[in-house]
């Protein structure tokens, strides 16, 4: 096996690790998995945020993250906000509202979020 085989292989493995190793951390009763949530009900998801960034919708401000639970990832996105104190990429929070989907990405609106420690 190549070189470069064994560490793309290497690496392909640490994530599929770090994937579980995240749905286990973050797996209680009363929450679900970003994968299996259903759309346009409520829910309870638990993740890391990976990317935070600053995107105008509509000429209104908005803050939009990337919530990764290692099972899937969401669209959170906070309208008219900024900034908000606390939400960085790495941060592991708890949101909670119903899920929607806009151009085929999974996305929460506004929702009620707890961060964690």
């Amino acid at each position: 096996m190549s070189k470069l085989r064994r560490t793309i292989s290497r690496w392909a493995n640490s994530s599929d690790q770090h994937a579980a190793d995240l749905r286990r951390t973050y797996a209680d009763a009363g929450v679900a998995t970003i994968a299996e949530a259903p759309d346009r009900e409520p829910v309870r998801l638990r993740g890391t945020l990976r990317t935070v960034t600053l995107r105008p919708r509509g000429g209104v401000p908005a803050l939009e993250a990337e919530l990764f639970d290692g099972s899937g990832v969401l669209t959170v996105v906070w309208l008219g906000r900024r900034r908000i104190a606390g939400i960085s990429p790495g941060r592991s929070i708890e949101v909670q509202g119903r899920i929607g989907a806009h151009e085929g990405v999974r996305i929460i609106y506004n929702p009620r979020y707890e961060l964690m420690p």
